[in-house]
């Protein structure tokens, strides 16, 4: 009787850390008072209401893909490796039109990654902390040495300028990080979850195959039920926070940032409350000049705090995303 062969299992590691982040932002500030008229607003209750004074958006030529590209080049440069040297690739969008193939797939072309493996997620607001719990597992179990995490939004492609419910604080950009193996723990467990039974309350207007159906419904835009997202966001997220830094073994006044998504002022306020963080902890609130970005939001205000010296290399950080769906991701991961 012939033996049964026995299968060879990829080597694990023990640790992985995010190696190096980087991120674009759209090079146009759109000011409150553009974008008041149509909504039937000012820029004081914009500002009373979410935080944001400006918004950054992109030009008509320049695309998700775009933006995902110039990110992903600054964090690889920013962690030391080449497109040759990573092995996956993970974009996380809302915002790219085609079906097939994947956005993923041709920004690894872009990069010189082939033939990395590439994928997209529709994770929305929580799409970047998704791809960090997922790249963090691929590393630390040997199926890839360097993964890029793309989180990158075109979010004025989906709105409706006189919608008073959510298109005022969209953005458009991308932030990425390489996530590689370490020396020592840089990732700490993801909590993550989901609450389909508020699927509606962050929507789209109508689907495609219904404008397929009847052209005279016009280009699908996004809505949200805006009391409904902001209870559930600034009451609701902070225990999965909490749960974040207990499954990570530390405590509040252990975590020297806090990178929330950034969706709205008032709930990153709510959330510092809740949480009890300590006053020394530094809050990311790049929401104010660069409005929401959705998938993007928390790379790109890490590479700003890191940027402008605000947060330094090895400080812990409290990260969590959390939108459409409902999704949500949180975990503790030391900046690079």
């Amino acid at each position: 009787m012939t033996a049964r062969a026995v299968l060879r299992q990829a080597e694990p590691v023990r640790h992985s850390r995010i190696l190096g982040i980087g991120g674009e932002r759209g090079s146009r500030s759109v000011t409150n008072d553009e974008i008041a008229g149509p909504i039937d607003s000012s820029d004081e209750w914009i500002r009373q209401r979410t935080g944001i004074v400006t918004r950054r958006r992109a030009t008509d030529d320049v695309d998700v893909l775009d933006l995902a590209e110039a990110a992903a080049r600054r964090a690889m440069d920013a962690a030391g490796v080449t497109g040759a040297e990573i092995d996956t690739i993970v974009l996380s969008t809302i915002t790219y039109f085609h079906q097939t193939p994947s956005a993923a797939a041709v920004l690894a072309d872009r990069l010189g990654a082939t033939p990395a493996a590439a994928y997209d997620i529709s994770a929305a607001c929580a799409g970047y902390a998704y791809g960090i719990g997922q790249a963090d597992a691929m590393v630390r179990a040997g199926t890839a040495r360097h993964v890029l995490v793309i989180g990158a939004e075109k979010l004025s492609d989906i709105i409706d300028p006189t919608d008073r419910s959510i298109s005022f604080l969209l953005g458009d950009g991308a932030g990425a990080a390489v996530v590689g193996p370490s020396d020592t723990p840089g990732i700490g467990p993801t909590v993550w979850g989901s609450d389909g039974a508020k699927s509606q309350a962050i929507r789209q207007t109508h689907s495609w195959s219904e404008l397929r159906r009847d052209a005279d419904l016009g280009w699908p835009t996004l809505r949200q039920d805006g009391q409904t997202v902001f209870k559930w966001a600034s009451f609701q997220m902070a225990p999965v926070a909490a749960k974040a830094m207990a499954e990570a073994g530390v405590q509040p006044e252990d975590i020297q940032v806090f990178v929330p998504h950034q969706a709205n002022m008032r709930i990153i306020d709510q959330m510092v409350k809740q949480l009890g963080l300590p006053e020394s902890v530094v809050v990311a609130r790049d929401i104010a000049d660069t409005g929401n970005t959705s998938a993007a939001s928390i790379p790109l205000a890490v590479d700003r705090l890191l940027t402008e010296g605000k947060a330094r290399s090895g400080d812990l950080a409290l990260q969590i995303g959390f939108g459409a769906g409902l999704v949500y991701a949180a975990q503790v991961v030391v900046l690079p």
